[in-house]
């Protein structure tokens, strides 16, 4: 990706909403319910797209790992269970 492309000129709405413009959309991978940190530098604003963990995903992972050890070993131990999320954490 380029360090400087040719600027766009957008226009502010009256909800302070403005258009990305659609190629800019399309190389970022920026889409509906994008998160975005957004902070105002001298006479610049600023965006940065966050990557924000899909929670939901993430403990359907653990919860097939934790399965996947009972159904081997049957049950298993509190400590056991928190080893297998501090793998998970560490993998992320």
């Amino acid at each position: 990706m380029k360090r400087y492309e040719k600027p766009d000129v957008v226009v502010l709405s009256s909800k302070g909403q403005v258009v990305i413009p659609k190629p800019i959309r399309r190389k970022l991978g920026i889409g509906p319910k994008t998160k975005f940190i957004v902070y105002g530098y001298e006479d610049a604003v600023i965006m940065k797209k966050l990557k924000v963990p899909d929670v939901a995903k993430e403990l359907e992972d653990i919860y097939k790992r934790v399965d996947i050890k009972i159904a081997k070993y049957g049950e298993l131990t509190n400590k056991e269970i928190e080893a297998i999320i501090q793998k998970h954490r560490v993998k992320a």
